[in-house]
């Protein structure tokens, strides 16, 4: 069997790129003799192959000289005039030794070079002129064409990846912001239930509970089922009326028994129904409220979330949508990251009720999608 690893020197020095050039330059020949097979059989005779020979290796080495030291050493650092007086030395160069070919294999095969290769007398010049010089700049523009492309390509794709580990990275770091800030509300209202009712604390404890593992093992997948997500919604606004005293009412339309088969992106609805508990009226003469709806048509899921409030909680509910850096704001930007041109929200305030609309274009989940349940 073939050794490959001993073969990799072969990668190494680009000599499995010698086969190219070879084609590149029978092309061109056969083109110039407007006939392959005439071009073949006259490369055939030991001259035209000595010549061949040195059109292919000088201009392969000219063409991966200016890709691999060149570019690097000037281009890429913005060495721009040395870059280009060092590319003209070398495709002079280049010409130089491809036209020492015409005297060498008249040479060596003892020959009138100018006979047989029907040169004018004035041959260096004319070799130059219309042979070596305008085939080198032709190779030295295909191998800088390629190579650029290549690293367009490259950069690309590495922009685009860094991209996506910054947009990962930035969903990561919202969702940890949140539930900190989601816990730290949880735990006061369980605080004010135990002086309260025991009971109910109780209640609210074991319901607290079944939050946390839903957070902590139930939807650490970028996509979750919406089931899921109305049923920790569910529990979120039951553990938030138990602190509820009479005053308060609460209308709630969240898509009972929902067996529909959409993905919808952890926690982002919870921010706006948090906020309108948090930020709900506090008038002791009337009946405040909190109104949720939550609809789902085709593919397309709608969230109303509305709540009264006092006239002097006026400063507080112009801080609501940023609400210290997170709630709203924090929402915002992740369905700016999670629905692009997917969403559409609305936020207004007037005549004493604060409103939030939020429109969603939902995926399907996939067929092959595992759901794991905790059986805790």
């Amino acid at each position: 069997m073939v050794n490959f690893k001993k073969l990799d020197w072969i990668t190494r020095y680009k000599l499995h790129h010698l086969p190219f050039w070879g084609v590149y330059h029978y092309f061109w020949w056969s083109l110039y003799m407007d006939s392959a097979l005439l071009a073949f059989n006259t490369m055939l005779d030991p001259p035209n192959t000595m010549k061949y020979l040195f059109y292919v290796v000088f201009q392969a080495t000219s063409v991966y000289f200016c890709l691999y030291y060149l570019i690097p050493q000037f281009l890429e650092k913005g060495k721009y005039l040395k870059f280009v007086g060092f590319l003209a030395l070398n495709l002079a160069v280049t010409s130089l030794l491809i036209l020492s070919g015409y005297y060498i294999s008249g040479w060596v095969f003892d020959i009138d070079f100018q006979e047989y290769f029907k040169m004018d007398p004035d041959s260096p010049w004319h070799i130059l002129k219309y042979n070596s010089f305008p085939s080198s700049l032709a190779s030295m523009t295909l191998g800088m064409s390629i190579k650029l492309a290549k690293n367009w390509v490259q950069s690309k794709k590495r922009q685009q990846e860094l991209e996506k580990e910054k947009l990962e990275t930035e969903l990561k770091f919202l969702k940890s912001q949140f539930n900190p800030h989601f816990l730290f509300n949880t735990i006061n209202s369980i605080f004010v239930l135990i002086n309260k009712n025991t009971d109910m604390a109780t209640d609210s404890l074991a319901k607290f509970s079944s939050l946390l593992r839903y957070q902590l093992y139930e939807c650490n997948e970028p996509q979750i089922p919406l089931n899921r997500e109305i049923a920790y919604l569910e529990s979120f606004i039951e553990l938030e009326k138990l602190r509820l005293n009479e005053n308060f009412e609460v209308k709630q339309t969240l898509l009972k028994n929902y067996n529909g088969n959409l993905n919808i992106a952890p926690f982002v609805l919870m921010p706006f129904i948090e906020n309108a508990f948090k930020h709900v009226g506090q008038k002791p003469d009337q009946v405040n409220w909190i109104k949720i709806d939550l609809r789902v048509d085709s593919d397309i899921l709608t969230c109303k979330v509305s709540n009264n409030y006092s006239s002097y909680q006026q400063k507080s509910r112009e801080a609501i949508p940023t609400e210290g850096g997170l709630g709203l704001k924090n929402v915002r930007r992740r369905l700016q990251l999670l629905y692009p041109d997917m969403h559409e929200l609305i936020i207004s305030k007037e005549d004493g009720v604060f409103l939030v609309e939020l429109q969603l274009q939902l995926q399907a989940q996939n067929k092959n999608q595992i759901i794991l349940v905790d059986s805790q």
